[in-house]
């Protein structure tokens, strides 16, 4: 693996978490996680050519189903997207809302 695709990975896998996670108390320090990933990815882009984003994505699903955070997530994963609901532009706009990316990770999640 490469440090574009790391580092994307841990910003959506942050995402996940924080959606995942039902307790907003116990999610904020994977929103603030995202959060400062975003802004990091913003000042320094990772390079597309060396990034497949759906491959980050299934990444970050498996980051994000650690065994140690499932006590916490009181929705299971088991409809989130194949495909990576964000393209690489849309992460590094600085427009994009974590808060919003959020809720629509949450959205697809079937709740458990």
């Amino acid at each position: 693996m490469n440090e574009s695709v790391n580092r994307v990975r841990d910003v959506l896998a942050a995402l996940i978490k924080a959606a995942l996670i039902s307790d907003d108390h116990q999610g904020l320090p994977f929103r603030k996680a995202a959060g400062t990933g975003l802004a990091e990815l913003r000042e320094d882009p990772p390079n597309p050519a060396e990034l497949r984003m759906d491959g980050a994505w299934t990444l970050a699903i498996q980051m994000a189903e650690s065994p140690d955070l499932q006590p916490l997530e009181g929705r299971v994963n088991l409809t989130l997207p194949r495909q990576s609901p964000f393209t690489l532009d849309e992460l590094l706009s600085p427009g994009f809302d974590r808060d919003a990316a959020i809720e629509q990770i949450r959205k697809s999640a079937s709740t458990g």
